[in-house]
C-alpha cells in the first residue's frame, strides 16, 4: 500500500522518520511521500530521514519557532492559520500514486494533538483518497494536561479521519525505562507493526507472490466505516535450510520436507498470540466490526490452510463476518510474523478511562482558575488598601 505520510508535531515527526528508515532497510517502499509539520524549529532540525524541503515550520508569527508548550488549542489555531503552508508541501506529493494519506501525531502534546485533526479535515475536503490517522496516547505518568489534551484530540481526530489507528504508550512503557529510551523502542514497535501491514501486497518484479496476497483494497475495505483500530503482532524465528539447523517453526529435523500439518498449527498459534497478546490499543476483540490477518515471512513457511484456519478462528473470536486474510511473502526474512488489524473496536477500557480522567482534569483546571482569580482579586484589594494607584 502506497501512503503519503504527514508527521504532525514532535512525536509524529519522529515516527515518520522511523518509517522512512524502515522503508530503506526493508525495501518495502510504502512511504511514497513524507512531510513533517511542527511549530518547534528544533524538533524539525532533529529529523534525519525527511528531506529539508518537506519540513514545514508553522506558527512563526505567534510562537517564533519555539513550539506551543502543550497548548493544543493554540496548536489547532496555528494549524488553521498556516494550513496553506502545509498544503504547499503537500502539493508536491504525486497524489495519483498513493492509495491513502496517513496523518501521524502524538495526542498528548500541543502541536500534533491540536493540528492533526485540522489537517485531516482539510485533506478530506480536497482529496478523494482515504485519510487515516495514527494517534499515540500518552502514558499516565506524563501528567494531567497531556491526558486532557489526548481526550480532546481523540474525540476530534476520530471524527475527522476515515479511521483512527491508535497506539497506547501506557501499555508499552516498561518500569524503570528512561523516557527517551522507552519512546525509541515504542516508535520501533509502531513502525514494525504498521510497516508489515501496509507493506502487504507491495510485490516488486521478480519477488515471490503469495498464495492469497493481501492488497491495498483489502486494507482500505477493512478500515472503511470509520471508528478506532488496533493492531496485534506475533513473530517466531525460523532457521533456514542453508544454516543446516533444526527448523523451529516446522519441526523438521533435516529442514528439507515441510511438515504441512505442523506448519498449519504453528500459523494458527501465531494468529492467536497476535490477537490475544499485546495490542497497540488494548481492548476486548469480541464485537470488532472488521478484521484483517496478514501472515508474513519466507514463502515456504506459509500455507493457505494455516492462514484460512487462523482467519476462521479470528472470525469466531470477533463475531465479525468481515474478516479478510492473506500472506505477504518476504524471502530474506528470518521470521514468520502474524499481523492482525482489528477495525471498529468498541470495548476499549483505556479510552473510557481517558475520558473520565479528562473530565476530572477539566473540573480541576476550572477550580484552579477560579481560585487563582479570587486570589488575584484579594491581592489587588489588599494592595489598594495600602497604596495609591499611579493614575
Amino acid at each position: 500500500m502506497k501512503l503519503a505520510m504527514i508527521g504532525f508535531g514532535q512525536a509524529g515527526g519522529k515516527i515518520l522518520d522511523k518509517f522512512l528508515e524502515y522503508d530503506r532497510r526493508t525495501g518495502s517502499e510504502i512511504v511514497r511521500a513524507a512531510v513533517a509539520v511542527n511549530s518547534a524549529k528544533a524538533d524539525l532540525m532533529g529529523l534525519e530521514n525527511i528531506p529539508e524541503e518537506n519540513r514545514v515550520l508553522i506558527g512563526q508569527a505567534r510562537v517564533k519557532g519555539h513550539g506551543v508548550g502543550a497548548d493544543n488549542e493554540l496548536g489547532a489555531e496555528i494549524a488553521e492559520e498556516d494550513i496553506d503552508e502545509v498544503q504547499g508541501a503537500i502539493d508536491s506529493i504525486p497524489v495519483h500514486e498513493v492509495d491513502a494519506f496517513l496523518v501521524i501525531a502524538g495526542l498528548g502534546g500541543g502541536t500534533g494533538s491540536g493540528g492533526a485533526p485540522v489537517l485531516s479535515k482539510h485533506l478530506k475536503r480536497i482529496y478523494t483518497e482515504p485519510v487515516y490517522g495514527l494517534g499515540v496516547l500518552p502514558s499516565q505518568d506524563e501528567g494531567g494536561i497531556y491526558t486532557l489534551n489526548a481526550a480532546r484530540s481523540f474525540q476530534t481526530f476520530v471524527r475527522e479521519v476515515d479511521n483512527l489507528m491508535v497506539f497506547d504508550n501506557d501499555a508499552w512503557r516498561q518500569t524503570g525505562e528512561s523516557m527517551e529510551g522507552g519512546y525509541d523502542e515504542i516508535n520501533d514497535e509502531i513502525v514494525r507493526r504498521f510497516g508489515i501491514m501496509f507493506g502487504a501486497g507491495e510485490i516488486e518484479p521478480g519477488s515471490e507472490v503469495g498464495e492469497s496476497v493481501v492488497d491495498s483494497s483489502e486494507i482500505i475495505n477493512t478500515l472503511s466505516g470509520g471508528g478506532v483500530s488496533t493492531i496485534g503482532y506475533a513473530a517466531e524465528e525460523v532457521e533456514t535450510e542453508e544454516k543446516g539447523l533444526l527448523s523451529r517453526f516446522t519441526g523438521d529435523e533435516d529442514g528439507s520436507d515441510m511438515d504441512a500439518a505442523n506448519t498449519t498449527n504453528r500459523i494458527t498459534s501465531l494468529v492467536r498470540k497476535a490477537a490475544l497478546g499485546r495490542l497497540t490499543l488494548p481492548c476486548e476483540i469480541d464485537g470488532t466490526e472488521r478484521a484483517l490477518l496478514v501472515m508474513s515471512g519466507p514463502p515456504k513457511f506459509l500455507n493457505r490452510k494455516g492462514i484460512e484456519r487462523g482467519r476462521k478462528w479470528l472470525e469466531e473470536q470477533t463475531g465479525s463476518m468481515e474478516v479478510r486474510g492473506g500472506d505477504y511473502p518476504v524471502s530474506e526474512s528470518s521470521f514468520v510474523a502474524s499481523v492482525i488489524l482489528l477495525s471498529g473496536v468498541t470495548d476499549v477500557p483505556r479510552i473510557k478511562e481517558l475520558q473520565q480522567v479528562a473530565i476530572e482534569a477539566q473540573d480541576n483546571i476550572e477550580e484552579i482558575r477560579e481560585q487563582s482569580e479570587e486570589n488575584l482579586h484579594g491581592l489587588v484589594e489588599d494592595d489598594e488598601d495600602e497604596l495609591e494607584p499611579l493614575f
